[in-house]
């Protein structure tokens, strides 16, 4: 992925985290969910057209996965759109992202790049439980875990390949993080309260990654 589409989209991470958590306008993180779609749906339209390999187009195509949940998103969100088929589209998003996790770390011998694809499987299904199976009391739990990977799968994993080190990246560290991520949601998807007898079905606003 792109390094300086890798940082935006942890910018539009932070933005979506906030936004399940009730702190930002629904329409506002829209039209920043609109930005980052556009970039992310550019870039690697650009990668592909200029492609010299098969393993080129392969490594391009999982950016349209970011590019175009953010514009589901910003649409979703600017026209007040229920957020079920954004909660469907993530679960399908959920299962491509863990076939790239996979072939970065059998067919490239990436295995930190590997576990950022792989973590972002995990969120793109936390969505899909969220938005698309209605079970509300884990939003908190989606919106702390969105926060989270926005700056430990993107804004620094961004910043350091823009640096040229992401070669340089201990192993240990991506475990770590990942470890660390764990150890705060699960204890607030935990006790989560239950959702009340008579519950409003979210609108677009809730947001994905």
């Amino acid at each position: 992925m792109s390094a300086v589409g890798l940082t935006f989209v942890g910018a539009v991470l932070f933005v979506n985290g906030l936004l399940f958590l009730g702190k930002i306008d629904p329409k506002s993180a829209g039209v920043f969910n609109l930005f980052v779609g556009s970039l992310q749906t550019a870039i690697p339209f650009w990668l592909i057209t200029h492609a010299t390999s098969q393993d080129d187009i392969l490594g391009a195509a999982g950016i349209f996965l970011f590019g175009f949940t953010y514009l589901y998103v910003g649409i979703g969100n600017l026209k007040g759109y229920a957020a079920d088929g954004l909660g469907w589209y993530s679960a399908w998003v959920a299962l491509m992202a863990a076939g790239f996790g996979i072939v970065n770390i059998v067919r490239f011998h990436d295995t930190a790049t590997g576990l950022l694809w792989l973590q972002w499987s995990v969120l793109w299904g936390l969505f899909w439980v969220v938005l698309a199976l209605g079970v509300e009391r884990l939003t908190p739990a989606a919106g702390w875990l969105t926060l989270i990977q926005s700056f430990t799968t993107c804004t620094i994993p961004g910043f350091v390949i823009l640096l040229g080190k992401w070669a340089d990246v201990p192993l240990w560290t991506i475990w770590a993080s990942i470890a660390a991520s764990t150890a705060v949601v699960v204890p607030i998807a935990l006790r989560a309260p239950a959702p009340p007898a008579v519950s409003a079905r979210p609108e677009a606003a809730a947001a994905a990654a």
